[in-house]
């Protein structure tokens, strides 16, 4: 009973950092885990209780009026045929390669994203062709990862479309939404079809991640880069933590 508690919690905190700045499966996957549950029906459970919860995140930011459409719609696109790629290299790269890469990588973003004063505050973002061809390598380019590896993908999202495509911190958080609720449900409906879902726990995990991505989301639109960043860096060290696991333990 206690391990279902620390669950709940867990995947409530996980829908309030995904909505915020991705990286919530960083949380809520190794709760499942815990309680027992093993891989491939943890990943459908949480799978199950993630997208619903980011359809409610989604919902709030589209409310707001936060989200760039041409960006979200060209990027969830490419992220489909991105995540594909992805898989498909996973069978032929050796994983660790990777988690080498992202040792190095994610303390270097976490500092750009620390020392970038300005990132996700308001000013003029891409648009017209540029903006279509910085979402379409977006999707692609973190699709890809998404499929090879996954952990943090939205962070990486909300990354981009700050400080690449220029998008005010709020704008990026909404964008990357519609881009997860596209890739998300894609695999959830994979899940489902297998079987690969824990209704009894996917049910009650889900109201929680509801609660918690429409908490979050609500404060990342009233409150924008100076609540996003430090979730961001957070998320980052999250990632760092499990890709260091991975490899040394």
């Amino acid at each position: 009973m206690l391990m279902k508690a620390v669950l709940f919690f867990c995947v409530f905190l996980a829908g309030f950092v995904d909505s915020i700045a991705g990286g919530g499966g960083l949380i809520s996957l190794p709760a499942y885990y815990a309680v027992g549950i093993p891989p491939h029906m943890a990943l459908g459970t949480n799978k199950f209780s993630a997208t619903i919860g980011t359809l409610f995140a989604s919902l709030r930011f589209i409310r707001s009026k936060s989200v760039e459409w041409k960006a979200a719609l060209t990027a969830a696109v490419f992220a489909l045929a991105g995540s594909a790629w992805g898989a498909h290299m996973a069978l032929l790269v050796s994983e660790r390669a990777l988690q080498v890469v992202l040792l190095v990588l994610v303390p270097v973003l976490a500092v750009f994203v620390l020392a970038k004063k300005d990132m996700g505050e308001h000013k003029e973002p891409m648009s017209g062709k540029a903006l279509l061809l910085v979402s379409a390598l977006t999707g692609l380019l973190v699709g890809a990862y998404d499929g090879f590896f996954g952990p943090a993908a939205g962070t990486f999202y909300t990354l981009a479309f700050a400080s690449v495509v220029g998008m005010c911190m709020t704008r990026a958080c909404g964008t990357t939404k519609i881009v997860n609720l596209s890739s998300g449900t894609a695999a959830l409906i994979t899940f489902i079809i297998n079987g690969k879902i824990d209704y009894s726990l996917a049910i009650p995990c889900t109201i929680l991640a509801i609660a918690g991505n429409w908490l979050g989301s609500g404060l990342a639109i009233k409150n924008g880069a100076k609540l996003v960043r430090p979730v961001m860096v957070a998320a980052m060290a999250l990632l760092l933590l499990k890709v260091g696991g991975d490899l040394f333990l």
